[in-house]
């Protein structure tokens, strides 16, 4: 018996020493020259991983070269610091190095993790919710190619421990989760995006440190499963990653009785785990790191020096932030010295640093690094186009009762929102305003008393539906994640009065104190990414598709998650992401910019949206030359002539679609008073084509004016019953005007008409669109204005679109137009600046109406995706394209709707644009466009009048349409280089 033993000993022993000989012959010469080259100081310094900080002193930097030149060491993991000072330091110390180092770091969520200055990915719990790992796989590569630029090598991740503990204090938010194949599965996806461009992956942390309910940096804990537990779950991840090739693994301190008994035993430390387990049963030959060895887990039980030879002694290759370099090299050569350890066994894992480095590209050099436009290049659009890809596919609607999200109803309910323990006007808050119209409160104070909370509660209590955003959230389950029980008790009492959202930006186990709540979509993290993302989410903008990766509750296992469904409302994207060049897009700053400098305006709101994703909204400049105020995303300006496609059109749009009017009708139809008038046989098709011969316009105020000035019968200083228009400050206008301006559109003169023409000429008119008033009005019965606002306005969340913004808005939120020196003798703020809509009220078929350029957006989306918008169709199929479409061979004009010019010349179009664009410009400065070929939306908002109309440099330096042509070569763009990528 004894001899079978000893036979089958010796037989495995020859043949783990000649897999070890035929390991060694597959190494490059580089390897093999360098480690024969160097003597036993440096082979053993080739071991150690010494912590780095970029954000410490001088000194600090001194001891790193020390231990570089006097000990040799391996490597660096670099903690704490900058982009820029690691970079500097990196370079450094390679150049005092003889064997080029190679620098470690945790990057598990992106270089965000240990540097500032850099960005942040999602964490890996935040990871576990996505249902698409291809954009984990992106992560990996793109965390791959920032780490690069900073001479970076190993990223200690991912972290494959399954995490299926609440009260775990150290993984947690660390984890993809609890189901060992989404950990697995999203594990080998971010291995892989960083291994296959240039950058090693590690496992960790070996063999499972989810199931632990302390802190391995602090104590050793234990975990008490027997190995079947342990190797159906703990261990299936690392099982996953070996069989796709992971470059190396980290081993935990851990102590777990099931593979060692020994008191106090971290696994880092145990042969059993590294080697028989790691090495041998797994098969794993790659990289094997220690944790960090001054961790308490170990450094608690052993003396520095020792802890880094007992780990060594346990099969570990890299030991990792050593305590005390010297002891440890003393202690090593002493082991050696001693025979408790074989040059053989220094041999391997040497080697296996030196083929790693050699892989790495090292043996050719370290080539000094560059920090030059570092910023740049690390924030790259596409790097931040992925961050919000990624944030947005984990965000979870864990609960929706009655299918209440996402919110549909607008106009009939009164919405407010609550920033919980977040920042006053919160980015959440700001973009709950860009869907509805949200009274905004906000619960920071930490010494909030009952008299507080009762006063929020009766405040609250007024509305249908309060949005909170619950946010200053932590990981700690001792600390209910950052959840404090009296607003909790706060929120359970208001959502017995009013129907109350959540928004979790915060850990996914929280949801375990928020069971009772029938609305909460989880965000995972709070940043400004996840900010802006829920408000689309909660309207529809974007659909949710998250699923738990974590049970926290019998009614909220893993995998929850509802999927939404989008209502067709804007969202917010980046360029990229429609298929535009966002270095392209970004030229036009320039231009605004030159229209301001020249004064061609005192400032803009500009829109690009395509394919219903809002992806350039930038405000520049002031309100007007003195600078007083800055122009923002709430500015509103005076449309003008938009008015007519943006109101009156929208009307006759919604007659012609109930066939309550015949466009090829004579007006006198719908108008009797026409009759026997020049324009009874007019109809509303030439009218809205500018054919119907009406001169271009009539200054109806001089008609109100003699030498003397304003005819005081027509006017006076004050409001009263016969004086109900206000024009200006201090002048109101008689009530008789409205009807002696409609009596003079009747008896204007016509255009004469060429006698062998069936129709007259093209020429544009305000003239018509005092008609298209009237007949809106008297087919619906309603006045113009309500009739707008609550068919089209309010149910598509356009809180600021309107007449007589005065009426709902704050002076100073409204842009001047003109100072009026030779009408009504004052500068036109809030009031329309044009002089016959003044005269009627305000209120006219031609001009009057005010917005900012997001809501004037939205109608034009709602026009572009043939009248559908948040869900509701407001027009038939078809309605939209017949009226834009050209009606007449010499005519460009649609029905209201102005288009390109189609041969050469001026354009108030970009010449890009395609033949079915459609929209309008506005003689205050004033842009709207539509291309859906292109899935277009343009929106250029101005006061160019501002002081004085006959300012034409906005005109005649073609800012619109230049900024228009940009738009289009983004696109241009984009599509050469994915054909260049392709080919």
């Amino acid at each position: 018996m004894f001899k079978k033993v000893f036979f089958l000993t010796f037989i495995n022993i020859s043949l783990v020493t000649s897999s070890l000989f035929a390991q060694k012959t597959l190494y490059p010469k580089w390897v093999d020259n360098t480690y024969h080259a160097m003597s036993l100081d440096e082979k053993i310094g080739q071991l150690f991983m010494v912590a780095a900080y970029s954000n410490k002193d001088e000194q600090h930097v001194k001891n790193l070269e020390i231990l570089i030149e006097n000990h040799h060491i391996g490597g660096l993991i670099f903690f704490q610091g900058g982009p820029v000072r690691e970079i500097n330091i990196t370079n450094r110390l390679q150049a005092k190095s003889k064997t080029p180092l190679w620098i470690g770091m945790d990057a598990e969520w992106g270089l965000g993790m240990r540097l500032d200055s850099t960005m942040n990915f999602p964490k890996q719990m935040t990871l576990g919710a996505i249902q698409n790992n291809d954009l984990i796989y992106d992560m990996g590569a793109e965390i791959a190619r920032q780490a690069k630029l900073l001479g970076i090598h190993v990223n200690f991740a991912p972290v494959v421990d399954v995490n299926n503990n609440i009260k775990n204090p150290v993984i947690g938010y660390r984890s993809f989760g609890e189901d060992k194949e989404n950990v697995a599965q999203k594990g080998v996806a971010y291995m892989k995006g960083m291994q296959e461009n240039g950058l090693m992956a590690n496992a960790k942390h070996f063999p499972g440190h989810g199931d632990t309910d302390s802190d391995s940096h602090m104590t050793l804990p234990v975990i008490k499963h027997d190995t079947t537990r342990l190797n159906e779950i703990e261990l299936y991840p690392f099982k996953k990653l070996i069989e796709n090739k992971v470059n190396s693994m980290m081993v935990a301190h851990l102590h777990i009785p099931a593979y060692d008994k020994t008191p106090n035993k971290a696994t880092t430390l145990s042969s059993n785990v590294v080697t028989d387990l790691l090495k041998e049963k797994l098969g794993f030959d790659g990289l094997i790191f220690t944790d960090a060895l001054n961790m308490k887990g170990v450094s608690d039980y052993y003396a520095p020096g020792e802890t880094d030879l007992l780990a060594f002694k346990a099969g570990n290759d890299v030991l990792l932030f050593p305590m005390n370099v010297p002891s440890a090299v003393k202690m090593i050569k002493n082991a050696l010295k001693q025979k408790e350890l074989t040059e053989e066994r220094l041999e391997e894992s040497v080697k296996k640093i030196l083929h790693a480095k050699y892989k790495l590209g090292l043996h050719t050099g370290f080539k000094k690094l560059k920090i030059d436009n570092i910023n740049e290049k690390l924030y790259t659009t596409d790097a931040k186009n992925l961050n919000e890809r990624l944030y947005a596919e984990a965000a979870t609607l864990v609960k929706n009762e009655k299918k209440f999200l996402p919110i549909h109803i607008l106009d009939t309910t009164n919405f407010a929102s609550i920033s919980l323990r977040g920042s006053k006007n919160s980015i959440f808050q700001q973009y709950l305003s860009k869907y509805a119209d949200f009274t905004h409160y906000n619960l920071s104070k930490d010494n909030m008393d009952l008299g507080d909370y009762s006063r929020l509660m009766d405040q609250l209590s007024q509305y249908e539906t309060v949005v909170v955003g619950i946010h200053d959230m932590n990981n700690s389950s001792s600390k209910r994640f950052g959840l404090k029980s009296e607003d909790l008790l706060f929120l359970q009492n208001l959502s017995e009065k009013a129907n109350v959202v959540l928004a979790v930006f915060g850990n996914a186990y929280s949801l375990k104190y928020l069971q009772s709540f029938q609305h909460v979509l989880l965000m995972y993290e709070d940043n400004d990414i996840t900010q802006k993302l829920a408000p689309q989410m909660l309207f529809g903008a974007k659909a949710i598709k998250g699923k738990l990766p974590v049970s926290v509750a019998p009614n909220m296992p893993a995998g929850t998650g509802l999927n939404s469904t989008t209502l067709n409302r804007f969202g917010y994207s980046s360029p990229l992401d429609v298929g535009m060049d966002p270095k392209i897009l970004a030229e036009i700053d320039a231009i605004a910019e030159e229209a301001i400098k020249t004064e061609a305006t005192p400032g803009c709101q500009i829109l690009v949206a395509k394919d219903g994703q809002i992806v350039y909204e930038k405000n520049y400049g002031y309100q007007t030359y003195h600078k007083y105020s800055k122009v923002d995303d709430e500015t509103i300006y005076d449309l003008a002539s938009i008015t007519k496609v943006s109101a009156t059109l929208q009307s006759i749009m919604f007659l012609y679609d109930r066939g309550i009017i015949d466009l090829d009708k004579k007006i006198v139809n719908y108008l009797p008073e026409l009759k026997k008038s020049n324009k009874q046989n007019m109809t509303l098709r030439n009218i809205l084509t500018h054919q119907a011969g009406l001169v271009p316009y009539v200054p109806f105020w001089r008609q109100t004016h003699d030498m003397f000035g304003l005819k005081t019968p027509l006017y006076q200083n004050h409001e009263a019953s016969l004086y109900p228009h206000q024009l200006a400050s201090g002048l109101y206008g008689h009530q008789v005007l409205g009807d002696s301006i409609w009596q003079w559109v009747i008896d204007s003169e016509l255009l004469e008409k060429p006698r062998w023409k069936k129709n007259y000429d093209y020429r544009y008119s305000d003239m018509g669109y005092y008609i298209m008033q009237k007949i809106s009005e008297r087919m619906m019965n309603m006045t113009y204005e309500e009739f707008l606002a609550e068919n089209f306005y309010k149910p598509m969340g356009m809180n600021t679109m309107g007449f007589l913004p005065l009426c709902r808005f704050p002076e100073s939120q409204i842009a001047p137009t003109e100072n009026d020196l030779v009408f009504r003798n004052d500068l036109i703020k809030g009031w329309v600046h044009d002089q016959g809509a003044a005269m009627v009220g305000g209120i006219a078929g031609h001009a009057g109406l005010f917005s900012n350029a997001k809501d004037l957006a939205i109608l034009m989306q709602m026009n572009l995706w043939d009248g559908t918008y948040g869900g509701v169709r407001y027009f038939s199929k078809g309605t939209v394209p017949y009226f834009t479409r050209k009606q007449f061979d010499e005519n460009r004009r649609g029905l209201g709707w102005d288009k390109p010019v189609e041969e050469e010349g001026p354009s108030p179009t970009s010449h890009y644009a395609s033949p079915l664009t459609f929209g309008h410009t506005g003689f205050t400065g004033t842009a709207a466009w539509a291309d859906p070929e292109f899935g277009l939306v343009y929106i250029f908002l101005s006061n160019r009048v501002y002081p004085d109309a006959n300012n034409r440099k906005l005109i005649s330096s073609n800012i619109r349409t230049r900024i228009m042509d940009i738009i289009y070569q983004s696109i241009f763009e984009y599509e050469s280089q994915q054909e260049e990528y392709v080919n």
